[in-house]
């Protein structure tokens, strides 16, 4: 089936699990799209077969909290998230015995971006300390540090060559994994027309795009190469200054987002006309929201997760 505006109206609300007492801050989706992990500020994490369309197991990360959870690269069995509670070190953990891999310490501050490449055992992470520290699976000490002079959020490209730094809700700073030492090799100035901080940057998996989601009601879509913005995106709420997680389609053609009442939004990254607003029926804003990387369904979340399956109409 392909993904088209009549498909996206057609998603409803197929199943929801209500597993946590609290927030769901995070979830992501395994790179084979057969699992799913998420963090919550309950300190759960829980974990989904989508092959068999439940949750098989919780876990709990009591003493340190749970955010910014990440699967590891062609692995549905490991993951790495960050703190939100004792202290700033991000966690490698192995959900096969619930045991901790690794610790990888440096950040000052509370971790506020994560990114896993998507082709080696490489990510990056940024901080409210100001900086961005790029990591080996393998090491616990950091790989290298950048200083990006601002508050940064970051993501690596679909082929984990580039990533991309947002700094200070003003600019994007592109940098060479292999030679991210020598700074940035192309910078963008970017300002919005509304009041608000950047709270998430994504490429898009074809990587022509960059989304950048703020906690305003507005998010931005920039051509990856020349950093022109090609749309912005409004008409969902968020009055409160939420962090509201938007995301690419596995095609690149959409662009979603949930909003303070409970619905999802989705455009058309094309010709940027909004082609849909889905009510999932959430009771709380929806903080969390993914695609599923290799079948037709996506998923979102307040404290409750909801996933989500085209309806397909008899001919």
């Amino acid at each position: 089936m392909k993904l088209t505006d009549s498909a996206l109206r057609s998603f409803r609300v197929a199943r929801i699990y209500q597993d946590n007492s609290e927030r769901v801050n995070c979830l992501d989706y395994s790179p084979n799209g057969e699992n799913a992990v998420s963090s919550s500020d309950d300190d759960r994490i829980v974990l989904y077969d989508m092959i068999r369309g439940k949750p098989i197991h919780t876990l709990y990360s009591r003493k340190y909290g749970a955010d910014l959870i990440r699967y590891t690269h062609g692995d549905s069995q490991k993951v790495i998230y960050s703190s939100n509670k004792l202290d700033d070190t991000i966690r490698y953990l192995s959900l096969a015995d619930n045991k901790y891999i690794r610790y990888f310490r440096g950040h000052t501050a509370r971790v506020i971006a994560l990114s896993m490449s998507p082709v080696e055992d490489m990510f990056i992470s940024g901080s409210l300390d100001k900086t961005i520290r790029i990591w080996d699976l393998r090491a616990e000490n950091s790989q290298g540090l950048t200083n990006p002079l601002g508050r940064p959020i970051c993501s690596f490209d679909p082929d984990g060559l580039i990533f991309a730094v947002g700094v200070e809700s003003q600019a994007i700073k592109l940098f060479d994994v292999r030679a991210f030492d020598k700074g940035p090799f192309k910078s963008f100035e970017l300002t919005l027309n509304r009041s608000c901080d950047w709270s998430g940057l994504k490429f898009s998996k074809d990587g022509k795009q960059i989304l950048i989601s703020t906690n305003g009601g507005i998010i931005c879509l920039l051509n990856a190469f020349s950093g022109d913005v090609l749309h912005t995106f409004s008409g969902y709420n968020n009055s409160r200054g939420l962090t509201l997680e938007a995301c690419f389609t596995p095609d690149s053609q959409f662009v979603m987002i949930g909003s303070e009442d409970g619905r999802v939004h989705v455009w058309n990254t094309e010709n940027g006309m909004k082609v849909a607003v889905l009510d999932g029926q959430h009771q709380q804003p929806i903080g969390a929201m993914q695609f599923n990387p290799r079948y037709m369904t996506f998923a979102t979340a307040c404290s409750t997760m909801r996933f989500w399956l085209p309806v397909i109409e008899d001919t």
